[in-house]
């Protein structure tokens, strides 16, 4: 059986991305990119918006406002080339042309339950906010793990992460502290009927 992982980096405020900054806000250290390259394999798991994103970096695409990526960031969407991808969407058209990519049109969630009871190995999102809410509400994810970089991006922050969230219980499982900065926590995820006092009125 697969075990789901739900992986975010985010700013402290919960942003998953920030207008004007770079890939990991700039402030990836050695001891947070040695930590990424230990990182067993893993299938991904993704919706159109992020395919289209990252696969167009994998073309040479940067994101507006930069000439070139950073090695640091060369290699992580290298790696992610490498790695096997499902991507659910009804609108992306085959053959997917990022290599190592799957379409699967099924109900996401619903086949996520399939490749979790009939695979092995770790499944893992990548972005996808929709797509992961839709995992946790169903009771899908196993680990939730969220790496926190040391800025607080309200005025330029984009991609509120949990927002339109169910109310979630977790039980830490995990965490560190990477380069005396960035601080990684990980939790394994209890979706709630309702806050411990009582549903509300």
């Amino acid at each position: 059986m697969s075990e789901l992982l739900v992986d975010f980096i985010t700013s402290l405020d919960g942003y998953a991305s920030g207008q004007g900054w770079p890939g990991f806000w700039g402030l990836e250290g050695p001891e947070y990119l040695a930590w990424l390259g230990e990182q067993p394999e893993v299938t991904y798991l993704m919706g159109a918006n992020t395919y289209r994103l990252m696969s167009g970096f994998s073309a040479g695409e940067v994101p507006d406002g930069l000439d070139e990526f950073r090695p640091e960031e060369e290699a992580s969407v290298d790696e992610l080339t490498r790695a096997s991808k499902v991507v659910f969407s009804s609108s992306l058209q085959e053959p997917l042309t990022w290599a190592n990519s799957r379409l699967v049109r099924d109900d996401a969630v619903e086949a996520v339950r399939v490749m979790k009871s009939t695979g092995s190995g770790l499944l893992s999102t990548i972005g996808s906010l929709s797509l992961c809410r839709s995992l946790l509400r169903a009771g899908l994810v196993d680990r939730f793990r969220v790496v926190m970089f040391p800025v607080i991006t309200g005025a330029t922050g984009a991609e509120r992460i949990y927002d339109g969230y169910p109310d979630i219980a977790l039980e830490m499982i995990e965490h560190r502290t990477f380069d005396g900065r960035t601080q990684l926590v990980e939790y394994s995820p209890r979706v709630l009927e309702h806050p411990p006092l009582g549903a509300p009125a």
